[in-house]
């Protein structure tokens, strides 16, 4: 076929055992000790035995968001804490900007229309970062906007937006920061920068499964709760607080224990690794996947720089089958990356690094991509992206 890379011939071989690397931008793999956890015995929420888990809990998310504003954890995925944020802070025709450069901005900006929000949308190519200036200027044009919304890690992408810059951009309205694939992965300082609304989940760079949402809460979020007046009830920020007071603190409704217990552990763990070492890290891991990717002959999907930490996208060489690609990574190598989302659907494929990562991971999968990639007929050099990502490691001290 004219254009196309040519599979070569494979030779039946024995058959290879292959250890599972799920390397997805989320979920993500989670510590041993964690996941152990996870087998424990139920306790009962409203115990003190629970509570005093809980109560660790809180104040390990405060050092982990940074923030001493209140935060709150709902059982639901980040989109449920997503939808909670909208619904306390504002009311049905309430106009709101979105950044959307990604498949999670669009999803803000579809959330806001469903709750009766006007959004105006900021939109940008996937891939490409946010630009505060243009952020400005928007809600210069358009005074009575009483939000702005901005994803840290744009998962769909790999890239991230500078929240620095966005927070001071919207001082004047409620900054609204999602966080889900970049707390604890990509430098984001809630009250240093005020940022007013932080929401997040549990199951990227916090090391834990799926099924917890975090929303953090600034005073002047709290204004806007008190005059909000879109409906709800189990996201309700006013009965979460009242649960939160009670001693010791609970949730308003049943909390998922078990992945509380879960990730009592894995703050434990992040915290006594040290927040700006595991910053470092995460950096480190995004510097040699980017580089891997380079050397093996492959363009990037996005910025080259650290601060995207998070996630690695790569665009699929010409000729490749991009579907075909991430199944054979897996099928054959064990290592689970993703493809593209929406538009970039089987034109690019992500790797994940974002919590329990090291750089054997990272080596690894730039291995198996070569090997992935020879055997789909593209022109690759073994070890020319491995000896890449290798050299980030090496010249960084790691014994890698």
């Amino acid at each position: 076929m004219e254009g196309r890379c040519r599979p070569k011939q494979r030779r039946k071989v024995s058959p290879m055992q292959n250890k599972y690397r799920l390397m997805s931008p989320g979920p993500t793999p989670i510590p041993p000790e964690v996941s152990a956890a996870g087998a424990l015995p139920i306790i009962h929420h409203r115990t003190p035995e629970f509570g005093e888990v809980f109560t660790r809990v809180n104040e390990n998310l405060k050092r982990v968001f940074l923030t001493e504003n209140d935060i709150f954890t709902y059982a639901s995925s980040g989109t449920g804490a997503f939808e909670g944020a909208l619904q306390n802070l504002f009311s049905p025709g309430d106009k709101v900007l979105v950044v959307n450069n990604g498949n999670f901005g669009g999803r803000w900006a579809k959330m806001g229309r469903a709750f009766g929000l006007e959004v105006t949308e900021l939109t940008y190519e996937w891939g490409q970062k946010a630009d505060n200036e243009e952020v400005a200027e928007a809600l210069a044009a358009d005074p009575q906007i009483k939000g702005a919304v901005c994803v840290l890690s744009e998962t769909s992408t790999g890239t991230v937006n500078d929240i620095r810059g966005f927070a001071k951009a919207t001082e004047n309205v409620l900054t609204i920061v999602d966080a889900v694939s970049g707390l604890g992965c990509c430098e984001l300082r809630t009250d240093e920068w005020g940022v007013d609304v932080v929401v997040a989940g549990s199951q990227k760079a916090l090391m834990t499964p799926p099924g917890l949402g975090f929303v953090s809460v600034s005073e002047r979020a709290w204004k806007a709760h008190e005059e909000s007046r879109m409906p709800r009830y189990y996201f309700d920020w006013t009965a979460a607080k009242k649960a939160y007071r009670k001693d010791p603190p609970q949730t308003p409704w049943t909390p998922a224990v078990s992945v509380i217990l879960q990730l009592d552990l894995a703050l434990r763990q992040i915290l006594e690794e040290g927040l700006e070492n595991v910053l470092e890290r995460h950096v480190l891991l995004g510097r040699a996947a980017r580089a891997g990717v380079k050397g093996m002959g492959l363009r990037l999907f996005g910025p080259d720089e650290d601060m995207n930490a998070a996630v690695t996208a790569a665009w699929v060489p010409e000729g490749v089958d991009g579907k075909q690609l991430v199944r054979m990574v897996f099928r054959e190598h064990g290592i689970q990356v993703a493809g593209g989302q929406g538009p970039m659907e089987g034109r690019i494929f992500r790797i994940g690094h974002c919590g329990y990562f090291d750089a054997y991971d990272i080596i690894a999968t730039v291995a198996a991509l070569e090997l992935a990639l020879e055997s789909l007929g593209y022109p690759v050099e073994l070890g020319r992206g491995v000896g890449a990502a290798q050299r980030v490691f090496s010249k960084s001290g790691v014994a890698a």
